[in-house]
């Protein structure tokens, strides 16, 4: 018997006008590239999520929303089958603004966070009969070119070799040990020369840049949790100085990690301590 397509292929676009709600563990480790007309507004939860377009892969942390442009060819790849993907599906339209015609990853602050978790009620198609419901699925919309000022600018390609795979899963797991790469080598059975080449020829980056790039993302989920502070998370990161965690993120960044935090306000009366 032949399974049935999934809801992506089918029953996102089914109608145009409306917007589609899904939220449900993955089942898979992979999503397969699609297109869907509608745009896509991704949020995930209980572990980690890559998102693949055409030319990059984008790393979706905790706390962030990914959007999807309607027509990106675009396939998704979670640690495990058991991750929560909520998705929301917008029509848009052609004065729309230039916000949701671009694909990005952006912080969620807590007027979004439960927006989120309310629509967790819908599943399928809302339109103009669900009442409020529609327009309260219309509002996220409306709110996050308001909300969403800073696309993150990190971009993470997922280990395609099994063994790589596996190391990089040790290495998220203790970063806040002092990682080296001649023992971690060692602890795979690897040598230096042929770890290096795997790490370039899969990843494109090399190990320092790819540890270096999975702690600023980390750092990135631990700054929006209202109760940490920037010294407490440069530990947790593995930096024993305060200024070179700083200053790297800023690199990488753009942005300096107490300025991270604000973007969780956007408005709102949340505060938080965070000393550099």
């Amino acid at each position: 018997m032949v399974p049935p397509a999934p809801y992506y292929l089918t029953e996102v676009d089914k109608y145009a006008d409306t917007v589609y709600c899904m939220h449900e563990r993955m089942g898979e480790n992979d999503i397969p590239p699609h297109t869907h007309r509608k745009a896509q507004f991704l949020y995930t939860e209980g572990g980690i999520v890559h998102v693949a377009i055409p030319g990059k892969t984008f790393f979706l942390p905790a706390r962030h929303y990914m959007w999807i442009p309607p027509g990106i060819a675009h396939s998704i790849h979670a640690s495990s089958p058991e991750v929560i993907m909520r998705n929301l599906y917008f029509p848009l339209e052609e004065d729309d603004p230039a916000f949701y015609f671009e694909a990005g990853i952006y912080p969620v602050n807590d007027l979004l966070f439960q927006m989120i978790i309310f629509s967790n009620r819908w599943s399928g198609d809302v339109d103009q009969t669900n009442g409020n419901w529609s327009l309260f699925a219309r509002a996220i919309k409306a709110v996050l070119p308001e909300i969403s000022s800073y696309n993150l600018p990190l971009a993470l390609p997922y280990a395609k070799d099994k063994r790589l795979s596996d190391i990089i899963d040790y290495m998220g797991n203790n970063l806040q040990e002092p990682l080296t790469f001649p023992d971690l080598a060692r602890r795979f059975g690897f040598s230096e020369r042929s770890l290096s080449r795997l790490f370039r020829q899969d990843l494109g980056l090399s190990f320092i840049q790819y540890l270096t790039i999975q702690r600023m993302l980390l750092a990135l989920e631990l700054l929006l949790d209202n109760h940490t502070s920037v010294k407490e998370i440069a530990a947790l990161v593995g930096y024993n100085s305060v200024p070179t965690f700083s200053t790297t993120f800023y690199k990488l960044i753009g942005i300096r990690p107490s300025d991270y935090v604000k973007l969780n306000d956007n408005g709102l009366n949340v505060h938080r301590m965070a000393s550099e």
